[in-house]
């Protein structure tokens, strides 16, 4: 008797396979002294897809599952997570077997064109991905908006919030927002690594972006801020700055970028429309008065 198939409505059977994050070395400092200090635990990860190898990934490997899932939502290879049926890590080898339900249509075409990109943590990504951009649809921005008092929260939990950067440097961190509200925080060696593994989170628990807000410790790339419009979200925070063309796509698509944001500090560089302003009051120079 055979089994029926499968509900398409059925999310991904994942593995759990969770990496240690960092490792401990021994150093000489400046004093002349040897002692232990903590490093991230950087590791390959290669990508098959239906027994196809795709690619491979650095990365730490904290939610390895939810990045592979990402990975392939952020590059429009799969719209649903439904339409996977399992993704199994084994570190062993250093692999992911992603088994989809009906296979890709076309996916040696389509990860055929590759352009090389600023990214940490992943050298190359899918060149189509730019031809989306009209497919885009982002809510108006009297829908999604964001106060200067949410935004000083924000920081406020981000700047308390322990990470593996504090401990052992070289990693890039990404969370995910609804007001003040942390909702999902990763760390890994590179920004989109992070970036893919909260959109593999998204898509797993039915999250929809309208009234989020994405956080990032790295630069504002026109790649990580399709991949933000691509999880509708409207509005992004990073401790770092924006690149020209960051800015540009930015723009275009309505979206709200704030930058060299840290503590009460930030710049807002688009989509002015989206933020309530509540200015502090400006800060003159010291005057000395002598009596």
């Amino acid at each position: 008797m055979s089994l029926p198939a499968p509900a398409l409505s059925a999310k991904p059977y994942l593995s759990d396979a969770r990496a240690s994050l960092t490792r401990e070395i021994t150093i000489l400092d400046e004093f002349g002294e040897r002692r232990a200090i903590a490093i991230p635990a950087e590791r390959p990860l290669t990508l098959f897809v239906d027994k196809r190898e795709l690619l491979t990934l650095m990365t730490l490997g904290a939610l390895p599952e939810l990045l592979v899932l990402g990975y392939l939502r952020n590059q429009r290879l799969i719209e649903r997570a439904e339409e996977i049926e399992s993704i199994t890590v084994d570190w062993d080898v250093a692999a992911a077997a992603v088994k989809t339900r009906d296979g890709i249509a076309d996916l040696e075409a389509r990860t055929a064109r590759r352009v090389v990109t600023t990214g940490c943590g992943q050298g190359t990504v899918f060149g189509a991905l730019m031809d989306h951009l009209a497919a885009v649809q982002l809510p108006a921005a009297q829908a999604a908006r964001i106060r200067q008092s949410t935004l000083h929260a924000m920081l406020e939990v981000m700047r308390q919030q322990s990470s593996i950067h504090r401990k052992a440097g070289s990693v890039h961190g990404c969370a995910l927002f609804r007001g003040a509200e942390l909702l999902m925080f990763v760390e890994d060696v590179g920004r989109h690594n992070a970036i893919d593994t909260i959109a593999g989170w998204m898509a797993m628990h039915d999250v929809h972006g309208a009234d989020k807000t994405f956080y990032t410790t790295g630069r504002l790339t026109s790649e990580m801020v399709m991949k933000s419009a691509q999880m509708g979200v409207p509005i992004i925070v990073s401790r770092n700055g924006v690149t020209a063309m960051g800015h540009d796509l930015a723009t275009q698509l309505g979206m709200t970028l704030f930058g060299r944001a840290s503590n009460r500090h930030f710049l807002c560089y688009t989509g002015f429309e989206r933020f309530d302003a509540e200015p502090e009051p400006q800060r003159g120079p010291v005057r000395v008065v002598s009596g």
